[in-house]
This record gives structure tokens, sequence and C-alpha cells, in this order.
């Protein structure tokens, strides 16, 4: 069985680690619990259990910090529900690994998921919040990059009302310069094209792809991808008549 001197073999590198950090390391260590170890999921079975047995190894001299830092990851996962009270026994403490924290157990699977936590929901354009944060959380990056630029494109025929044209035509007609329904003729021409441009190119680049073909996008690239969609389809907001 791994244990957790396995996975963090130096005691002041445990120690150092910051709760999300040594969270993903607990996890990962309460996944491969066999069925007759898992009388330790509970926070206090666990270090207790860690501290006696020769699952730890760590010197006794930095036990008090230890059981602080593992309580801390404890919590952490708690919050972020990868972990939850049991149905039966939550209210004693113990608890059972969820499905989201299943899928998250690997450790490039929970460092997604930490990615995925930096998608600030409640900072994204509703459109945004409501079409991608659910595939975001469940890891499916690509799905919330495209449902994003949909929302874009679609949000720039509903207010153009350009309703025959789709895609990088569209956006080129909405904010065509000098005449362009959402185009802002009080602004320097210049300005007026490099917008047109970068709706333009947003489209291209992060929608249409994703329209026709599989595209491997990490958690950090989703992000900016979100985040930038979330902005643009504000500025739409700003030119609706």
């Amino acid at each position: 069985m791994t244990t957790l001197r396995d996975l963090i073999p130096d005691v002041h590198t445990l120690i150092s680690l910051e709760a999300p950090e040594l969270a993903g390391v607990v996890l990962r260590h309460l996944s491969s619990l066999s069925p007759a170890d898992r009388s330790i999921l509970h926070l206090g079975n666990y270090t207790g259990t860690l501290r006696s047995s020769h699952l730890s190894q760590y010197p006794e001299q930095h036990w008090t910090e230890i059981s602080v830092c593992i309580a801390e990851a404890w919590a952490w996962l708690l919050a972020h529900g990868l972990i939850a009270p049991q149905p039966e026994q939550g209210q004693h403490g113990w608890i059972l690994i969820t499905r989201l924290g299943r899928k998250a157990a690997e450790a490039a699977a929970f460092a997604d998921f930490r990615k995925s936590l930096e998608l600030p929901k409640e900072r994204l354009h509703p459109a945004i919040a409501e079409r991608c944060f659910g595939h975001f959380i469940r890891g499916l990056f690509d799905t919330a990059v495209f449902e994003a630029y949909k929302a874009l494109e679609v949000s720039i025929r509903d207010a153009s009302g350009l309703s025959d044209l789709i895609g990088v035509k569209l956006a080129r007609k909405a904010f065509a310069p000098n005449d362009g329904p959402l185009t802002d003729k009080s602004a320097d021409p210049g300005e007026q094209q490099a917008l047109c441009d970068l709706m333009a190119g947003a489209i291209g680049s992060y929608k249409n792809p994703h329209s026709h073909r599989r595209v491997a996008v990490s958690a950090e690239e989703a992000v900016e991808m979100v985040i930038l969609a979330s902005h643009l389809l504000r500025i739409i907001d700003s030119r609706r008549k």
C-alpha cells in the first residue's frame, strides 16, 4: 500500500506545503487505501494511525506540526467537495471520497482541479458563468471554451441584428470600422479596426476550432480564454442599443 511517506519522503517538505498542495497528496493517499484500511477515513484516526504505525516513520518531534498541516489539508478537501461526511456517520467525523474526489485523485487531475478553481465565477459575465462553469469544474476545458465563444457569437448576432451571418464574418460585419452596428463611431479609426480584429480573431481562434474537432486545452489556458470571452461580452453589452 502507498504510504504518505512514499508520497512525501521529507518531513520538512510536508510542513512547508500550503493546504491545497498537501490536500492533493492526502487525497491520493486516501484513494489508495484498501477496504481493510478504510477505518482511517476520519481525521483523528488518520493522523493517529499515521503517527503510531509503520505507515509514518516521520520524526516524532514534528508530529504537532504535521497534524496541523494534515488538518488544514483535510478542511480544504471538505470545503471543495473532494471528501464529504458519510451519510450515516458524518456527524461523528467519518468521511468518504466523493465522485469528484475520485476523479481528482491522480496528481495531474488534481493539478487541473486546482487550476479550475482559478476561474472566478462571480466575476464572469452571467452568460459565461451559466454556460461554462459546470463544464470547467468537471474538467471539460475544451467544452467550456467552446461554450464561452458560442455565447459570444450569439451575443454579437443578437445585439447587431445580423441574423444571416455566422462566425468571423458576423464579427467583422458587426464591428466594421465606420459602419458596423456595434462600432463605436466616436472611437479612433485605428481602435475601431483593432476591436473588429479582436472580436473576429477571438471567434476564429477559440470558437471555430472547437466546433470542428477536439482541441487539447489545459486548465490554465482555458481560464485565460474564458475570461477573455467574458470581457468581450461586456463590450458587446455596452454597445447594445
